[in-house]
């Protein structure tokens, strides 16, 4: 009886010492098979991302306000080269701001000395086509299909459009007086063309103080004449004016 209970408690043991020794097997094994295996996708794919950044970090060129393009993102600048960036875009708005103000300062300068109705070049054209419509001119130049306008001459050779010679002044009662000069030619004859215009103070538009035509050797042709227009006016209004004599009218 005593040899079977001791028989039981060896075998006992026995199973115990030899399942322990299994399980360092197994353990020893799983360690060794977990070492050789890759490491999961997550893992790897961050400990790319890692090297990719310090590996472009290494090898691209330090950003400056001169070579930077806007490749490298912001989080990836050094302080130094944030403030360079921070330098260029400056500069660049800088650029635009200015572009702008030339861009008004030429569209200003276009409308009002080209486009707009009280530019010297509108006042220009329409005093080239009364002439050519007014029958005075045509007998004295010629064809008005044939007659030309131009400028004064400029002593630059390499300038080939001629200048309309203008003044722009203002008075002391503030009265704006345009002043303007140029010439012409026909088939028949050259000429010079004057014109002054006079906007009043708190008037909107220019009217003709005097526009004519001088042709070497001929009368002028006054094609507006503020003065003679206000004589004649007058003198009309004085022939329509009664007579008074001792407090009576004679008509």
């Amino acid at each position: 009886m005593m040899s079977n209970r001791i028989t039981a408690s060896g075998l006992c043991a026995a199973t115990t010492a030899k399942t322990s020794s299994i399980l360092q097997r197994l353990v020893l094994q799983h360690s060794k098979r977990s070492l050789l295996l890759p490491p999961p996708p997550s893992y790897q794919r961050r400990h790319a991302t890692t090297q990719n950044s310090g590996q472009e970090a290494a090898e691209r060129r330090a950003v400056t306000p001169f070579n930077d393009d806007g490749h490298v993102p912001w989080t990836n600048l050094s302080a130094a080269e944030k403030t360079a960036r921070a330098a260029q875009q400056t500069f660049n708005l800088g650029m635009v701001v200015v572009g702008l103000v030339l861009t008004g300062s030429v569209s200003y300068f276009l409308y009002t000395e080209v486009f707009s109705p009280d530019s010297k070049v509108a006042y220009f054209n329409r005093a080239v086509d009364r002439i050519k419509q007014d029958r005075r001119c045509l007998e004295l130049l010629g064809d008005s299909k044939k007659i030309t306008a131009f400028g004064e001459e400029t002593n630059n050779k390499w300038r080939r459009a001629r200048p309309i010679a203008s003044t722009s002044s203002k008075d002391a009662r503030g009265n704006e007086h345009l002043r303007i000069q140029f010439h012409v030619q026909g088939p028949k004859a050259a000429g010079a063309v004057h014109m002054h215009l006079i906007k009043r103070a708190g008037g909107s538009e220019f009217e003709y103080e005097y526009f004519f035509l001088d042709v070497e050797g001929q009368h002028r042709i006054y094609l507006e004449n503020a003065s003679a227009a206000a004589k004649a006016k007058a003198g009309a209004e004085g022939l329509n004016k009664p007579f008074r004599l001792f407090g009576v009218k004679w008509n």
